[in-house]
């Protein structure tokens, strides 16, 4: 009966003593529940040692198919697959069943020493991949110098490329071997001057000059050192395309230059030009010199006046009336209606209330051009309406722009002309069909508008008192 009581005394003890550990236990955890919302299983330590670093943040599989996990001062879910930087917490969540990571607290420490050049530690600084980390390997085994390999490549990449100093020695070098402007045309003059070159070089250089005096100044320069002489002498040579070369030269640099064309004017370019259309050339030579002779007239009171002292106006109209062809007649035209729109056009200016003494001085010379009497004079009143004969569309414009201009001086001789007035009729009905036909195509103001308008305005001015 004793033997009874102490058995049911020492499991009495024993059932107290496993409720009481059970009571223990709960509570613990009931501590560690309320410090964080999931069970912490197990802590990294920042002192581990090599081994379980490795074993901390390699997972299952292959290093080189790990991507690194970056962990932040909270917890969050690792996922399969990446690594865990070496010092960082890691713990297994008893409610999820999965591992999570924060920062260790050294880590923590350097973010918040770090965070305000980076935000977090690392996040932009140079990765280096696992292949790259083994060729680095295996050149440190192999006993190969990175510092070497990087030289002889650095050495390799400068041999590519030119220092500051070699580009500008180079730029200093292309400078001294690029000529200026006034350079070629100092080496193109001094080669049609020499006295060994032969006709075809002199030819070459005056065509490369050609392309040169277009611009202004390259004019100017050509004229200030003697150049323009030299061509100007051209025309007087017994070769023709010297002759045809050097009135090309001439054109191109008197148009729209009056310094040129007044010093061309001084040194004789005039008489040497009538000369090459008052006597026999080639057809090509004369259309050259009609070129030059056009563009030393345009806008030059002081030439144009020269060009009828010098009985220009005849000497054109000889040629108008040997000439076979209509180019060259057209050409000759062109240059009389240019010189009395020219003067129409600055006398109607002149109304100008306040007029500058340049303008003033440009009245006073065109003042002096007395070209419309000598038209009529020397019979152009008739030679013009020549060209209405012609097949081409736009001789005939010009012709009828031209006799439209004259017409004060000539309305009574027009009046007269009876072949004329048949030719300006016939030219109506032709032109009246042709508008019809632009019309019906759509163009409501073309081109056989513009010259039926110019024929009725001709034929209403012959028919004024």
């Amino acid at each position: 009966m004793l033997i009874g009581c102490r058995r049911r005394g020492r499991q009495s003890t024993r059932l107290k003593v496993a409720l009481m550990l059970l009571v223990f236990i709960c509570q613990f955890v009931h501590v560690l529940s309320e410090k964080s919302p999931s069970a912490l299983t197990v802590v990294e330590s920042p002192e581990a040692s090599l081994e379980g670093e490795e074993d901390a943040h390699v997972e299952e599989g292959d290093s080189e198919d790990l991507d690194v996990f970056h962990p932040t001062d909270k917890w969050k879910t690792l996922k399969p697959g990446h690594g865990v930087p070496r010092g960082s917490q890691v713990r297994l969540n008893l409610q999820t069943g999965q591992r999570e990571v924060k920062l260790g607290e050294h880590q923590t420490l350097k973010y918040q020493i770090d965070g305000q050049r980076q935000g977090k530690e690392n996040t932009q600084g140079p990765s280096v991949s696992a292949v790259e980390l083994k060729k680095a390997l295996k050149n440190i085994k192999e006993g190969v110098d990175p510092k070497t390999s990087d030289k002889e490549e650095t050495e390799a990449l400068r041999a590519q490329f030119h220092t500051m100093d070699e580009l500008k020695k180079d730029m200093v070098r292309l400078d001294m071997l690029m000529e200026s402007d006034f350079q070629i045309m100092s080496r193109l003059v001094s080669q049609f001057n020499s006295s060994n070159a032969t006709v075809e070089e002199k030819v070459k250089a005056l065509h490369d000059l050609e392309y040169l005096v277009h611009q202004v100044d390259n004019a100017h320069n050509l004229a200030s050192r003697g150049g323009l002489k030299l061509v100007v002498d051209a025309l007087n040579s017994t070769d023709y395309r010297l002759q045809e070369s050097a009135s090309f030269v001439l054109g191109s640099a008197l148009s729209s230059n009056p310094v040129v064309q007044v010093e061309a004017v001084e040194s004789g370019t005039l008489q040497k030009l009538l000369m090459l259309l008052a006597t026999p050339r080639p057809m090509s030579v004369k259309k050259r010199a009609l070129f030059a002779l056009a563009c030393l007239l345009r806008h030059c009171p002081f030439a144009q006046s020269h060009f009828l002292k010098l009985g220009g106006l005849q000497v054109l109209g000889d040629i108008f009336r040997a000439s076979g062809g209509g180019a060259v007649r057209v050409r000759i035209v062109t240059i009389l209606y240019d010189m009395i729109n020219e003067k129409e056009l600055i006398s109607q200016t002149g109304l100008d209330p306040i007029p500058d003494a340049s303008h003033n001085e440009r009245l006073r010379q065109y003042a002096q051009v007395s070209l419309q009497p000598l038209l009529a004079e020397q019979g152009w009143c008739s030679l013009v309406p020549e060209l209405l004969a012609s097949p081409e569309h736009d001789w005939k414009e010009k012709a009828l722009r031209t006799i439209l201009a004259m017409m004060p001086h000539c309305q009574t001789q027009y009046r007269k002309d009876y072949a004329l007035s048949s030719s300006l009729s016939a030219l109506q009905e032709q032109y009246q069909e042709l508008v019809l036909t632009e019309q019906v195509l759509g163009d409501e103001d073309g081109y056989f508008g513009e010259i039926l308008a110019l024929l009725e305005t001709v034929v209403l001015k012959l028919k004024q008192v």
